[in-house]
C-alpha cells in the first residue's frame, strides 16, 4: 500500500509557474535560435529553447524505461505487481482499496459456494417447507372412491411427482385433521404406496392379457387371408408358361461395375528402386561369383556346380529328414529294348551276387518240383502222345538257354557302357576346362598406364574388348573404393588413344571402335570434366600443328583418319547445339580452318575434305549455324567436275583454283562410265590409302565423289533456306549447276539430285525489302513561349507533380527521422555509459573503503599487540 499523494493545492501552482518562469528569465537555461532571414508572417515554435531542462526530461525518461532494461538484463526472474490499479496513477488510493476488497470477497465467495450447504437458508416447495416434507409423515387423502380403475389420481400423482402444494398438510398439535367431506381418517404415505404397487401389477397383468388377445386374433387374420388369397390370384395355364421363358432382370451397370472391380487384380508393392552405388555393388558381385565359377572349372573340379544330380522321392515320402543308411534305389531308364541300371558299387555287386545265387537255388527247387508234377500229370494222361512231350521239353531247354544268352550279353554290354562312361567323363572334364581356359574372365584390374590396356585388349575380338572395357568399369566403380574414380577418369584418356591407334593401323580397325564407343560414351557421361579435358588435349595439338605447317609452308596436309575419328567421336559424347562449348566449339573452328586452309590435290585429300563436309553438317544440324567454309568447299568441289574452265563466269576461292594440275580431279576420262556406274558410299579407309588401277575405277569414285558433294549441297539448302541470304548465298552453286555442269552429262541418279536442288533454290522467296531510316518522332523547333510554374511554398522544389512532391516529402521525412533515431542512440549508449562509469566507480570507492577498513584494523591489532609485548618486557 503505497502513500497517498498529496493534494495539489494553490500553493504548489503558484510555485511551480513561479520555477518556470525563473528558468525561462535565467538567461544561462534560455538558448535563442537564430535565423538567417525572417520572413514576414510566419510564426516560428522554436525561437527560443530551454536545453537544459530537455535534457533533465530525457535523462529522467532514460532512468525510467533504459536504466531499468539494463538493470534487468540477463536476469531471469521478475517481479511484477499484479495488484489491481498499482500502475494507474489516476486511481486514488482509497479507490484501489474498496476495489480489491470486493475483488477478495467475491473470490472468497465463490469458493464458499462450492461446498455450501444452505445450512441458513429455508428451501420451500410451493409454500412448503423440504425439510418438513422429507420426514414421510404427512397423509394424503383416499381416492378409493374415484371411478376409473387402474389409474392413479391426480392428487397422488402430484404428492409423487412433484405436485402436492394443497394436499400436503402440516401435523396439528391435535392430531390428524380429518377430512372435510367424508370426516374419515387420512391414509399415511406408507398406505398409499403399498396401494399404488398393487395398483400398478394389476394394470402389468392387463396389459399383458390385451396383448395376448390380440396376437391370438392377427394369426386367426393371417390363417383366413391365407385361404381366400389363393381365389383373388388369376393363374396362368402351364402351356403359357412354357411358350413364355423367363426373361431375367438384367442387372444394373452400377453391379456390373462393382462385379468387375471385385475381379481386378490388387496392385502389387513394386520393389524399392536402388541407387547407382548398390547396382554397381551387384554388378560387381556378380561378376565375381562367375569369375570363380569359370576358375573352379578351369581346375576341374566338379564340386561347385550348380548342376547336381537328381535324387528320386517317392510320392508316400513325408518329407520329414528320415535319411537311410544307404541310398538302395536305383534310378532305371529304358535304352534299346533293355533297361539301363545305373553304376553300382562293389558291395552292391557282391550283395546281388548273393542274392542271385540264392535265387537261382530257388528258382531251381521250383523248376524241380514242376517237373514232378509235370511228371505225375503225364503218367496220368494216358491220351498223350511221347512226341507232345518231347516237344515240349525241347522248348523248355531252348528257352532257359536263351535267358542265360540274354543275361550274358546284358552283363557284356553293362560293362562297355560303364567304360564308356567313364572314357565320356574324362573327355567331358577336358573339354570343360579347355572351355573355361578360353573363356573370357569376368573382373578385370583397372589399367595404369596406355601399355596396360593395350596389353588387357591385345588378341582378343572386337566383342570381346567390349566387354572386358565394360567388365573393367563394372568392378572398378567409383562407389566401391575411394581410389576407382581417378582409375577411370585415366581409363577415359587410354581409350580415346587406343581408338586413335585402331584407326591407324592398315587396314584400319573401324568395326572395333564402332564396338568401343558406347562404352566410351558411358565413361564420359560418368567423367564430363576428365572427357572434356582429354579431346581438348587432342584437339589443342592438332590445331597447333596445323598451324605450324601453315606458317611454314603457307598451306597445310588434311587430317589423318585417327583425327577424323576423333571429330566424329566428338559429336556423339559432346552436345553439338550449344552456342558456345568447350569442346566442340574447338573441334568446329578446326573443321572451318581444315576446310580452309588444306589444299586438294588428290582425290584422297577430296574424300578427306568431303568427310569433313559431313562431319560439318552433322556439327549445324540442330543450332543451323552458318558456315561460309562449308559452302564454299562444295562450290569448288563441284567447280573440279567442270571441263570448260575458261567459261565458267564464277569465283573461286581458295584452297581451290581457278585452273592449273589438280582442278580437274572431277572430270571424266570417258564419258561412257556414266551408264556402268553404281551408287557407293564413300569408305573412310580411302581418306588414308585410296588404290585404284583402271581408269573406269577411277571415274567411278569421281562419281561417287560428286554424288557425296550434291548430297551434301541438297542438305544445306534444307538446312539454310529460311536465311533472308539464301538466294545470294547459293547463287554460284546454281551457276554452275544450271549452265557448266548440266544434267544430261550426269548419270539419273544425279540427275534427280541436280534437278531438286536446282528447284530448292529456285523455288525460295525473296524477302527482301529496301533500306530506309528509322522512323522517328520529328524533333519540336525550340518556341521561345513562357514555361509556367505552379508556385509552391518557398523551400520546396518546382515544376514536379504531385506524386513525386510526396516522394520528396517521405524521404525528407525518412532521412530527419534517421538522423533523429541516431542521435536518440548515441545519447542512449552515452547515458548507459555513464551509468556503467559510475557503477565502476562505486565498486572501487566500496573496496578500497573496505580495504581500508581492513587495513586499519590490522594497525589497530599490531599496535595492541606491540604494546602488550612492550608491558612484557618491563
Amino acid at each position: 500500500m503505497g502513500k497517498a499523494p498529496k493534494k495539489k493545492n494553490l500553493a504548489d501552482k503558484v510555485r511551480k509557474a513561479k520555477a518556470a518562469t525563473e528558468i525561462k528569465n535565467n538567461p544561462f537555461e534560455v538558448k535563442i535560435n537564430r535565423k538567417k532571414f525572417d520572413v514576414l508572417g510566419r510564426k516560428s515554435k522554436h525561437d527560443v529553447g530551454l536545453p537544459g531542462v530537455s535534457r533533465s526530461k530525457a535523462i529522467i525518461k532514460r532512468k525510467e524505461t533504459l536504466l531499468k532494461e539494463y538493470k534487468q538484463k540477463n536476469k531471469s526472474n521478475k517481479f511484477i505487481d499484479r495488484r489491481l490499479g498499482e500502475y494507474d496513477a489516476k486511481m486514488a488510493p482509497e479507490d484501489k482499496i474498496l476495489q480489491r476488497f470486493a475483488i477478495e470477497r467475491q473470490r472468497a465467495h465463490g469458493k464458499r459456494d462450492v461446498y455450501n450447504l444452505n445450512e441458513e437458508e429455508e428451501l420451500t416447495h410451493y409454500g412448503q417447507s423440504l425439510a418438513e416434507i422429507e420426514k414421510f409423515n404427512d397423509t394424503v387423502g383416499s381416492d378409493d372412491e374415484s371411478e376409473e380403475k387402474g389409474l392413479l389420481s391426480a392428487e397422488l400423482t402430484a404428492s409423487h411427482f412433484g405436485g402436492g402444494g394443497g394436499l400436503l398438510r402440516k401435523k396439528t398439535s391435535g392430531g390428524y385433521q380429518e377430512d372435510e367431506q367424508g370426516g374419515q381418517k387420512i391414509k399415511s404415505r406408507q398406505e398409499l404406496i403399498e396401494e399404488l404397487i398393487q395398483k400398478s401389477k394389476q394394470e402389468k397383468r392387463e396389459r399383458q392379457v390385451q396383448k395376448e388377445e390380440a396376437q391370438e386374433l392377427t394369426e386367426k387374420l393371417d390363417q383366413d387371408w391365407k385361404s381366400i388369397q389363393a381365389l383373388m390370384v388369376k393363374k396362368t395355364p402351364k402351356a403359357e408358361n412354357v411358350d413364355k421363358p423367363e426373361e431375367k432382370a438384367k442387372p444394373e451397370e452400377y453391379d456390373m461395375m462393382v462385379r468387375e472391380l471385385g475381379f481386378e487384380m490388387k496392385a502389387q508393392p513394386s520393389e524399392k528402386m536402388k541407387s547407382p552405388e548398390e547396382l554397381a555393388k551387384e554388378e560387381k558381385e556378380k561378376l565375381q561369383k562367375l569369375e570363380a565359377d569359370r576358375l573352379r572349372r578351369m581346375m576341374g573340379d566338379e564340386g561347385g556346380d550348380g548342376v547336381q544330380s537328381q535324387v528320386h522321392m517317392s510320392a508316400d515320402d513325408l518329407n520329414d529328414g528320415f535319411v537311410l543308411d544307404k541310398d538302395d534305389k536305383k534310378t532305371l531308364a529304358y535304352q534299346d529294348g533293355k533297361w539301363n541300371i545305373e553304376e553300382e558299387t562293389e558291395d552292391d555287386k557282391e550283395e546281388e551276387g548273393e542274392s542271385e545265387e540264392e535265387e537261382g537255388s530257388e528258382a531251381e527247387g521250383e523248376n524241380e518240383e514242376d517237373d514232378d508234377d509235370e511228371d505225375d500229370v503225364e503218367e496220368e494222361e494216358e491220351e498223350g502222345s511221347g512226341e507232345d512231350e518231347d516237344g515240349h521239353s525241347d522248348l523248355e531247354s531252348e528257352q532257359e538257354s536263351e535267358n542265360e544268352e540274354n543275361d550274358e550279353e546284358e552283363e557284356a554290354s553293362s560293362s562297355r557302357q560303364q567304360q564308356q562312361q567313364q572314357t565320356l567323363n574324362r573327355e567331358e572334364l577336358k573339354a570343360r576346362q579347355e572351355a573355361a581356359k578360353a573363356e573370357l574372365p569376368y573382373t578385370f584390374a583397372a589399367p595404369e598406364s596406355y601399355e596396360d590396356l593395350k596389353d588387357l585388349l591385345h588378341g582378343h575380338t572386337p566383342d570381346n574388348q567390349r566387354l572386358i572395357v565394360a567388365r573393367t568399369q563394372k568392378c572398378n566403380h567409383p562407389s566401391l573404393a575411394a581410389g576407382n574414380k581417378l582409375k577411370l577418369q585415366k581409363l577415359v584418356g587410354f581409350l580415346m588413344e587406343y581408338m586413335g591407334e585402331l584407326a591407324t593401323r592398315s587396314p584400319p580397325e573401324l568395326g572395333t571402335i564402332d564396338k568401343l564407343i558406347p562404352e566410351l560414351y558411358a565413361l564420359c557421361q560418368m567423367f564430363p570434366e576428365a572427357a572434356g579435358k582429354s579431346m581438348q588435349s587432342i584437339l589443342g595439338d592438332a590445331a597447333h600443328s596445323m598451324e605450324e605447317a601453315v606458317e611454314v609452308k603457307g598451306h597445310a596436309a588434311f587430317p589423318t583418319l585417327d583425327m577424323l575419328i576423333y571429330l566424329k567421336v566428338t559429336a556423339l559424347l559432346f552436345p553439338t547445339s550449344d552456342f558456345r562449348h568447350p569442346v566442340t566449339t574447338p573441334a568446329l573452328l578446326f573443321i572451318s580452318l581444315t576446310l580452309t586452309k588444306c589444299l586438294v590435290r588428290s582425290l584422297q585429300d577430296l574424300t578427306s575434305g568431303l568427310v569433313l563436309c559431313c562431319l560439318a553438317v552433322e556439327y549445324v544440324s540442330l543450332s543451323k549455324r552458318f558456315l561460309p567454309e562449308l559452302i564454299n568447299f562444295l562450290s569448288g568441289t563441284l567447280h573440279l567436275a567442270v571441263q570448260d574452265k575458261a567459261s565458267a563466269g564464277c569465283m573461286v576461292v581458295p584452297p581451290f583454283r581457278l585452273s592449273g594440275k589438280y582442278s580437274d580431279l572431277l572430270v571424266l576420262s570417258n564419258s561412257e562410265s556414266c551408264s556402268s556406274w553404281r551408287k557407293e558410299n564413300l569408305p573412310l579407309s580411302a581418306t588414308q590409302q585410296l588404290e585404284l588401277k583402271s581408269d573406269l575405277n577411277k571415274d567411278h569414285y569421281r562419281l561417287n565423289c560428286l554424288s557425296t558433294c550434291l548430297d551434301l549441297v541438297k542438305r544445306c539448302c534444307l538446312l539454310y533456306k529460311d536465311l533472308t541470304s539464301f538466294t545470294h548465298i547459293f547463287q554460284p552453286i546454281r551457276t554452275l549447276l544450271s549452265k557448266h555442269l548440266s544434267s544430261q552429262m550426269l548419270p539419273s541418279p544425279l540427275q534427280e539430285l541436280h534437278s531438286e536442288i536446282l528447284e530448292a533454290i529456285s523455288s525460295a522467296s525473296v524477302t527482301h525489302t529496301r533500306l530506309v531510316f528509322e522512323k522517328k518522332k520529328p524533333i519540336p523547333l525550340k518556341l521561345f513561349t513562357p514555361k509556367i510554374v505552379e508556385v509552391l511554398d518557398y523551400g520546396k522544389k518546382r515544376g514536379s507533380t504531385r506524386e513525386e512532391r510526396e516522394k520528396e516529402r517521405l524521404k525528407h521525412k525518412y532521412k530527419k527521422e534517421f538522423k533523429g533515431a541516431l542521435r536518440e542512440i548515441r545519447k542512449d549508449s552515452r547515458f548507459l555509459a555513464r551509468e556503467k562509469l559510475s557503477e565502476v566507480m562505486n565498486r572501487d570507492a566500496e573496496r578500497k573503503r573496505k580495504v581500508k577498513e581492513l587495513l586499519g584494523s590490522l594497525a589497530t591489532q599490531e599496535g595492541e599487540w606491540k604494546a602488550l609485548k612492550r608491558k612484557k618486557r618491563k
